[in-house]
């Protein structure tokens, strides 16, 4: 089969074109992999928690399937009172910081070394507390010994051994050691001050580079086929 230049133009055309769709699916692949659980209400609505003595545990929690490896809480900080963002640590009791960190994640699972006795939202928030937290409210992670699985807690105040805890999540996904051994695999970019933008819009801006960068490439061609002689397959 013979070719003329501008086939040969178009085609090199639509091997840009079809570059530039596969990696927009890419993207979006990218996205719609992920999921986004997002908290934007009062924890302790519906209860008198914050209004009885003593530490309260509100629990009644919903249990949800949570990858460390892609997933992301988002947080109405106003709402939970968090005023200076999210500092995230994650370790054994031993090597948190003794201040600081309004976001935890707990490798510790044992506060007496006693397997027999239960570890639990308040012996978490405890163990945190006597380590030095910062007196501010936050959030942490820990593995609940009867349950058998990771929860995420807010904490009015991390500093304190008698704070009122809502448990937000148990992550029924992660259950036995592969709970645990999941702990090390959090990071920062697992929890997220809310408003951020929607992935839609996220998926939008990605596209709107993609699509910038497909037509600066395009452009070059152009002007290299110009710089040869070559018609523009526009013009033909």
């Amino acid at each position: 089969m013979n070719y003329s230049k501008s086939n040969v133009r178009r085609s090199r055309g639509s091997r840009a074109i079809m570059t530039c769709v596969a990696g927009a699916l890419l993207a979006l692949g990218a996205n719609l992999n992920a999921s986004t659980f997002s908290f934007g209400s009062d924890p302790f609505a519906g209860s008198t928690a914050l209004s009885t003595p003593g530490r309260q545990v509100v629990q009644g929690e919903p249990s949800i399937p949570f990858s460390p490896a892609s997933d992301v809480f988002t947080f109405n900080t106003a709402v939970f009172g968090i005023t200076n963002g999210l500092h995230f640590a994650n370790g054994q009791i031993g090597n948190l910081p003794t201040s600081g960190a309004n976001v935890i994640v707990l490798q510790t699972t044992d506060d007496d070394a006693n397997p027999a006795t239960p570890f639990a939202a308040g012996n978490a928030a405890s163990l945190i507390a006597a380590h030095g937290a910062s007196d501010a409210p936050g959030l942490f992670v820990y593995f609940n010994s009867a349950l058998d699985l990771p929860r995420l807690v807010f904490s009015t105040d991390l500093g304190s051994n008698t704070a009122d805890l809502a448990v937000l999540a148990r992550f029924t996904n992660l259950t036995g050691q592969a709970g645990i051994d999941a702990l090390p695999t959090f990071s920062a970019a697992n929890f997220a001050a809310s408003p951020e933008p929607s992935s839609v819009l996220l998926i939008s801006v990605s596209g709107a580079f993609i699509a910038f960068g497909c037509g600066r490439r395009r452009n070059r061609a152009r002007n290299k086929d110009a710089e040869k002689g070559l018609p523009d397959h526009r013009l033909v």
